[in-house]
């Protein structure tokens, strides 16, 4: 099922949707969920309403979509996972998993502009499975790890590079304003085999990165295993898994994103993110 937050005017709302149409479960279901966290909190008790849901309420065109979890509690992300993009990087494969965080404010719509930043001129992409934690849980084993997985999203781990590099800790690079989009909906986990999608990423059309999440090092179950080791994951928690290679730092000259470029990432089985690359305006907002 494809799991959506939306809005029509003002107010956003959750919704279903079969890729054409929305029905609203703010309105709909017994629980009236205002959110898609109160929703995958509750989801045990209102799965069976939403399976039974036949008609629609509005045509997907006619909504806004959002990122489904607007403002998650966590947002980590896992850093060189995929065994091309470390070898594009020319560095060694990891013994450990590599985490950083994105803030809540740097969560952007599936289809919303990505700004460049004022302060720098290296503007990369990431294309990247987004896994959405259904369950509150601790200490999970990897054999257990799908049984607190809730779905999955396309994301977009942008990331300002020199911001990244220039100590060792990189957080701040990748966690400027608009750059967390992801979306378009959550696939539930269901319908989903997170160790076999291909994954690409387009620049105005232009393929820049391929592969498959076969080439992960570690799979989505050793992560929710490693990060729950460490820390109590809940319901709407949501981890950016890695991106393969073809990232614009690996090139030669870089190719960075620029004003006007239109980003494009798509994973089978799940959907596709775009969007339009605007460059900042910056303003000031400070008590008076």
């Amino acid at each position: 099922m494809k799991l959506v937050t939306f809005s029509v005017g003002s107010g956003l709302r959750v919704g279903l949707t079969d890729g054409e149409h929305v029905a609203d479960l703010t309105a709909r279901l017994s629980t009236h969920p205002r959110t898609m966290i109160e929703l995958i909190e509750r989801w045990d008790d209102v799965a069976g309403e939403v399976r039974a849901i036949g008609d629609r309420d509005h045509a997907l065109a006619d909504v806004r979509l959002h990122a489904p979890i607007p403002r998650p509690g966590k947002i980590y992300a896992l850093g060189l996972n995929y065994r091309q993009h470390v070898a594009e990087m020319g560095r060694e494969l990891p013994a450990h998993q590599t985490w950083f965080t994105k803030p809540g404010t740097a969560v952007n719509g599936p289809y919303d502009p990505v700004q460049r930043p004022k302060v720098s001129e290296q503007l990369d992409y990431e294309v990247e499975l987004v896994v959405v934690i259904g369950k509150r849980c601790r200490h999970v084993p990897a054999e257990k790890a799908q049984e607190v997985i809730f779905g999955y999203c396309v994301g977009n781990d942008v990331s300002v590079r020199d911001w990244q590099t220039r100590t060792q800790q990189f957080v701040i690079g990748k966690s400027f304003d608009t750059h967390a989009p992801f979306g378009p909906w959550i696939e539930t986990s269901d319908g989903v085999d997170a160790g076999d999608l291909d994954l690409r990423l387009l620049v105005n059309g232009e393929e820049r990165q391929h592969s498959n999440t076969r080439d992960m090092i570690f799979d989505c179950a050793a992560q929710v295993a490693d990060l729950s080791t460490a820390m109590t994951l809940e319901p709407g928690d949501v981890i950016f898994t890695g991106t393969p290679s073809g990232v614009a730092a690996g090139m030669r000259p870089p190719r960075w994103l620029k004003a006007g470029d239109r980003v494009r990432a798509e994973i089978s089985g799940i959907g596709h993110i775009e969007a339009l690359v605007v460059d900042e305006v910056a303003e000031i907002h400070a008590p008076e």
